[in-house]
């Protein structure tokens, strides 16, 4: 039988003596370490940590090491989180009518490439029924009318936080859904949400966005994943990349290239987290890669 496996995340004031006090508690408890990351920021003097390890001690219980370390935790005023290295996360997908982030998740889900259970794909359109169909995942239409009232709204989120709690989601993807999400359910998913975007907001906003950028030269183009929150693609950023693009490139080639670019950020930024590699740090993240 193998040995139980954590990933121990945490987050402190900056003091002396963290990594000794922490690693000689697992090495208390019969556990050892596989892999280990930590940062220390000078700005907000805070400190972070990211812990692999196997429990080999069977006579270490894992109800006794978490109140073990619970006790050392409140000592030195740790914010922490034990999980299980082998748990696969579930994760709710949500989509509009632009697919290409939907269609990358899904793969690398079924490739066995994102350690995660998808137990459903919401939508406000129907236009991807077929394809979570294929995947053999529940597909939940949730229209919402252009325009519609804020009553309309609020009911409509209402099952999707219904979804969430019913599913036991650890995390949602905005998948390129585009609605704007309430100040209510954007808080219910306060530390677990991630949105796409492409990398041109706020310079190009509204409609068509590569053929403004397009039209502007621009010599490059990318995308952003971060964690959702009231202020409109403005959350924790997690990852960021870009592609160098030239004159010679119309705007469905500048539409294209954008598209595999935020295929990919979202990938990463979601891998990140089921591997509990994201801690927050107030406005921006620590991602230990």
């Amino acid at each position: 039988m193998s040995n139980p496996e954590y990933i121990l995340t945490l987050s402190c004031l900056d003091q002396r003596g963290i990594v000794h006090r922490v690693s000689g508690f697992l090495a208390d408890h019969g556990c050892n370490i596989i892999d280990s990351a930590q940062f220390g920021d000078s700005e907000s003097r805070l400190f972070f940590m990211r812990v692999h390890f196997a429990r080999e001690d069977r006579d270490v219980s894992d109800e006794l090491l978490r109140a073990d370390f619970s006790q050392l935790a409140t000592a030195m005023q740790l914010d922490w989180e034990l999980r299980d290295a082998h748990y696969k996360p579930r994760v709710m997908l949500m989509v509009s009518k632009i697919g290409h982030c939907l269609n990358d998740l899904l793969f690398r889900y079924k490739s066995g490439l994102l350690p995660v259970e998808i137990p459903a794909i919401v939508s406000n359109h129907m236009d991807f029924y077929q394809l979570a169909a294929s995947y053999n995942i529940p597909f939940h239409h949730l229209p919402l009318a252009t325009g519609a009232p804020l009553e309309d709204k609020l009911a409509q989120e209402a099952k999707i936080i219904d979804l969430m709690n019913t599913h036991k989601i650890d995390l949602v993807v905005l998948a390129r859904y585009m609605q704007i999400l309430s100040p209510d359910l954007c808080a219910a998913l306060k530390g677990k949400a991630i949105n796409i975007h492409h990398s041109f907001l706020p310079s190009f906003k509204g409609a068509k966005p590569y053929a403004q950028a397009h039209h502007r030269g621009v010599k490059l183009i990318g995308a952003t994943a971060h964690f959702v929150t009231g202020d409109l693609d403005e959350g924790p950023i997690i990852e960021q990349d870009v592609e160098r693009v030239d004159h010679s490139m119309d705007a469905d080639t500048l539409s294209a290239i954008g598209r595999d670019v935020e295929c990919v950020v979202l990938a990463r930024a979601v891998k990140w987290f089921v591997e509990h590699r994201i801690l927050q740090n107030g406005d921006k993240t620590v991602v230990f890669k």
